[in-house]
């Protein structure tokens, strides 16, 4: 696999959402904004530089597995598509944070706090992840703390991109009540850098306002003949049916694909959280582990 050379980029050094007298007041971890959070990834960063402290409220019905240690003793504020704003105003937060599963409600929201959507950027990858947290921690003077993990993190990534087979390839999948299709996930394609076999001609792509679709029968996983086939199984993660992998094996059986092993990652992981320093890491770490084990 190939290396790259990463640095820290200088706009992630930049990113400050105080004003001058506030950052040299927030020099401590002490200081700084307490949050009520839609974005996960935003708690786990959080989490991860020490500054847990700050969150007094989540939307408890969303919380994944690996992170719902931290509904202990903070505020349940409704959930991710429907924010209790009664109960977020009871808490008197100085800033919330979203991402686009709050837009519809991005507006009532401001009205009781400043609201910051920490929704990536576009581009690189990881570029985009150290803008994010080099953000947060800017709120609160842990910016030292931040690009340590940040590079701590980097070096993981090569580590981990290192350790896997060469020729390997990969297909991600949402599977929703029955359906499957195309995930683009960055730290299977960009970070780790695992290649994905080409889409058949016969997928047409779908358009959802500004979002594209390929929907993928099993015959069309068959004919891509991917090593591994990767399912984030949304419906698992929000409460219904989850995805039976024997009835998925069986038909990709039946289309020639019964070499192609299945993965059925942590729906909530997976679907509901990421792009946070610790939920990218448990991430990379699920992908590597499924592909060291035979």
């Amino acid at each position: 696999m190939r290396g790259s050379g990463w640095v820290l980029p200088a706009a992630a050094l930049l990113v400050s959402v105080l004003p001058l007298g506030a950052q040299a007041e927030s020099s401590s971890a002490e200081h700084g904004p307490s949050v009520v959070s839609f974005d996960w990834g935003a708690v786990d960063t959080l989490e991860a530089l020490g500054l847990e402290s700050h969150i007094i409220g989540v939307p408890y019905q969303a919380a994944p597995d690996y992170i719902s240690h931290l509904l202990e003793g903070r505020a349940d504020v409704g959930g991710l598509k429907s924010p209790d704003l009664d109960a977020i105003a009871e808490l008197s937060p100085e800033m919330i944070l979203i991402t686009g599963r709050q837009s519809a409600s991005q507006e009532d929201l401001q009205a009781v706090a400043e609201t910051r959507d920490v929704t990536l950027g576009e581009g690189d990858y990881f570029d985009a992840l150290s803008d994010k947290v080099m953000g947060l921690a800017a709120l609160y003077g842990a910016e030292a703390q931040a690009q340590e993990r940040l590079e701590t993190l980097h070096a993981d990534i090569e580590s981990a991109r290192a350790s896997l087979a060469e020729g390997t390839e990969a297909v991600v999948v949402t599977h929703n009540d029955g359906h499957y299709s195309l995930r683009q996930e960055p730290v299977v394609r960009e970070l780790l850098q695992i290649p994905q076999p080409a889409l058949p001609d016969s997928v047409e792509p779908v358009s959802h306002g500004s979002r594209t679709f390929y929907p993928l029968k099993p015959a069309a996983i068959a004919e891509m003949s991917p090593d591994v086939l990767f399912v984030v199984d949304r419906s698992a993660a929000i409460g219904d049916t989850p995805l039976d992998p024997a009835t998925l094996k069986e038909a990709l059986g039946s289309a020639g694909g019964e070499a192609i092993r299945v993965e059925v990652l942590s729906p909530t992981l997976w679907y509901l959280s990421g792009d946070g320093l610790k939920s990218v890491r448990a991430q990379m770490d699920e992908i590597t582990q499924a592909l060291s084990t035979p």
